[in-house]
């Protein structure tokens, strides 16, 4: 029998998405509102489970609430061939497994693959299940194991396939008659808030174990993405080129961050120094900033994870992390010495207002926020900081770090310094006037996000 016909029928199979964070629920959605492939034009009838460990995220969603702000309230309401659920029993239906979750790093920057494998446990047991309920019947079709969380190149079919077979007591690639998976990997791409480069706008990039399964997976995802599929020839190359499109976007803003270092000592101004040079055609205009979330800051500890395994130290990688892991450091520096060249004193009890907590503009979420070290840094020094963001989860923030953030700005308060650190779209709201009513005489405007206006004079990087 030919390999792909082992392989589920795309058009009406039933899909369990593991993890409904900012990359799982959008996928679980595109799936579960296409209803005709985006190739052939062929009707679809995809059911969809998506499973989340967090019953508070599954009650939210099944009353049509995504915290994350990505999916609108009234199509999560509206969709029928979706349901959202916590049970682990459930996966046993599915066809196609597609794992979303988190792939952070631990205290020591390195890779925590703690709930990849936690997933890959529970899918193995959803496995081992379907086959005993699904094996006798007349079409059997040996299900599909997709990740799409960042891992180092090796992670699928060296950690987590292994476990897959250990669970469900089938094995990859079918190479047990009438008891096997497939498995793939095709690496998320899309960026929380953007609403232009989304998950159908964006080439996905797909892979598989052999030749089969890659084209059926290639398949599967080119039913619902408009932009079109690249088929990677390996899941380790696919894996490999995840891994590397953050970590070239980390260098490249370490670059800029270190020429704002070397550009502060000589007091030129790096966004015009950046505006000169973007007169040329080739130049590359990255901007300087605080490089923190779940992506760029993580990603290159993935690779030089492996890389050091291997016995290879990528000193440029890990440099590109040192100086952007830094910043923080060097922002809060240049304000306490901007505070002692005007005059001020640290025993007067200096107050900033800091704008922004999130990773990024106009999204709620705060992991690996570079934020909190500014403020631990000026906290050290005695500084006390006042903290103002529309967008956060106020009970998550201070649950985590036990800190109170205010939704919006009491313009009745005067602060020795105001910084804006994250570019959210209410802080452009801010009329000229309102900046200057915020600080004291001699006060400091630091803009780390081109917001303020000029004619103030704002201190940037």
């Amino acid at each position: 029998m030919n390999i792909f016909e082992n392989l589920p029928k795309i058009e009406n199979c039933t899909l369990a998405i593991i993890g409904l964070g900012y990359v799982g629920l959008p996928l679980a959605i595109e799936f579960a509102k296409c209803s005709f492939c985006k190739r052939t034009k062929k009707p679809l009838t995809f059911k969809v489970i998506g499973f989340d460990l967090n019953e508070e995220r599954i009650e939210a969603l099944n009353r049509g609430i995504d915290n994350t702000k990505e999916i609108e309230s009234e199509l999560l309401k509206n969709l029928n061939n979706i349901e959202f659920t916590n049970k682990s029993e459930k996966l046993s239906e599915a066809d196609v497994f597609i794992v979303t979750v988190p792939t952070p790093i631990d205290k020591d920057k390195k890779p925590d693959l703690n709930s990849i494998i936690s997933a890959s446990k529970t899918v193995g047991t959803a496995l081992k299940k379907r086959f005993n309920i699904f094996s006798n019947s007349q079409y059997y079709s040996y299900p599909v194991v997709i990740y799409e969380s960042t891992v180092y190149p090796g992670t699928t079919e060296e950690v987590c396939v292994p476990i897959l077979e250990k669970e469900s007591g089938l094995k990859y690639n079918g190479e047990q008659k009438d008891s096997g998976f497939y498995c793939g990997y095709s690496p998320e791409r899309i960026n929380p808030s953007d609403k232009i480069h989304t998950l159908k706008t964006i080439t996905k990039v797909t892979s598989g174990g052999n030749s089969d399964s890659s084209k059926w997976i290639d398949d599967l995802y080119g039913s619902i993405v408009e932009a079109g599929t690249y088929q990677a020839p390996s899941i380790k190359i696919a894996e490999a080129a995840k891994v590397i499109e953050n970590t070239q976007r980390d260098l490249n803003i370490a670059l800029i961050n270190e020429l704002s270092i070397i550009f502060n000592k000589m007091n030129i101004d790096t966004n015009d120094v950046l505006d000169t040079a973007g007169t040329k055609w080739n130049f590359l205009k990255f901007l300087p900033g605080l490089v923190g979330g779940h992506c760029i800051s993580v990603d290159p500890y993935y690779l030089t994870y492996k890389s050091k395994q291997l016995g290879y130290n990528p000193e440029l990688v890990l440099a590109g992390r040192k100086i952007n892991d830094n910043m923080s450091n060097f922002i809060a520096n240049n304000l306490i010495n901007e505070f002692n060249k005007r005059g001020f004193s640290v025993e007067a009890k200096l107050k900033v207002l800091i704008l922004g907590f999130t990773f990024k503009e106009n999204c709620v979420d705060i992991r690996n926020t570079k934020v909190i070290d500014l403020i631990e840094e000026l906290n050290s020094q005695d500084i006390d900081c006042d903290l103002v963001d529309p967008w956060v989860n106020q009970a998550e923030v201070y649950d985590k770090y036990k800190l109170k953030i205010a939704p919006k700005i009491d313009f009745n308060n005067k602060y020795s310094a105001v910084l804006v650190a994250v570019g959210h779209k209410e802080f452009f709201e801010i009329e000229k006037n309102q900046w200057e009513s915020l600080i004291c005489k001699n006060g400091i405007l630091y803009d780390l996000k081109n917001i303020i206006p000029r004619s103030l004079k704002p201190m940037r990087i």
